[in-house]
């Protein structure tokens, strides 16, 4: 892999130094019943997903503050880790599990070939640029183990919110549609692509998130009346903000 320009270097450290504090406004303690109920919406966004065997061998990358460790601890599983750039993430996160270490995610899966069942991705795929996001799903690619899976969460170019969205961090590099995002995974070798719109909790999670499940059905079908209306084709169906994908790594390639 080809260096890093000093001077990108420089931004992002100057950024992820203190991004927990001055970009998200994190506090210095975990806390728990915040991350719970955060929580439950992923276990609507993340249904069917999540490894059947709870002592699976799990990462997140990019574990920010430790909310979605979290989840993963309360689910029951046994054998999750996290690795995160900057130390204020990994401190919070480290009052979840031990199991965090400070790296460079380039860096640090580049050492965990064959390792993981899971690994998930919340928020960090478009804080890569272009030749950076083929080496990183390609590395996770090799991080899995025959039959794992990886799990992606990224702003969603295809949403008319998107500019809100991918100029609301300055660490933002790139951005994706569902389509292409997923022919980024098929490119370095992953199959079973899925991807689902993460907005409103349409059940088990309040009655207000309900409602607005309800109204952004409606809304939805005016979006897709808009692009069949423009182009003939009614896009993707995923139009949220933000979106989450799935992709499985193959058992053999036989």
């Amino acid at each position: 892999m080809a260096s890093e320009d000093p001077l990108i270097t420089e931004y992002r450290t100057r950024i992820y130094e203190r991004y927990a504090s001055r970009f998200q406004s994190a506090p210095a303690n975990f806390g728990i019943e915040a991350a719970r109920r955060w929580g439950r919406a992923y276990r609507h966004y993340l249904r069917g997903w999540l490894p059947e065997r709870r002592d699976a061998c799990i990462l997140d990358v990019a574990c920010g503050g430790g909310k979605l460790l979290q989840f993963y601890l309360d689910a029951g599983y046994s054998d999750v880790h996290g690795v995160d750039v900057s130390h204020e993430q990994v401190a919070l996160a480290r009052q979840v599990t031990p199991n965090v270490t400070q790296a460079n995610v380039l860096e640090y899966l580049v050492g965990q070939v064959g390792q993981f069942d899971f690994i998930s991705g919340l928020d960090i795929v478009e804080h890569f640029r272009k030749d950076e996001v083929l080496a990183f799903l390609d590395l996770c690619y090799a991080a899995l183990k025959p039959g794992g899976r990886l799990v992606l969460q990224t702003p969603n170019a295809e949403s008319p919110w998107m500019p809100a969205v991918r100029y609301g961090d300055f660490t933002h590099e790139v951005g994706f549609t569902p389509n292409a995002l997923s022919r980024l995974l098929a490119l370095v070798g992953f199959k079973t692509i899925e991807t689902r719109e993460q907005g409103p909790v349409p059940w088990g999670y309040s009655a207000a998130s309900t409602l607005r499940w309800c109204v952004w059905q409606t809304i939805r079908i005016g979006l897709k009346v808009w692009n069949i209306a423009e182009t003939g084709d009614a896009g993707s169906g995923v139009f949220t903000r933000v979106f989450i994908v799935s992709a499985r790594k193959e058992t053999s390639r036989l």
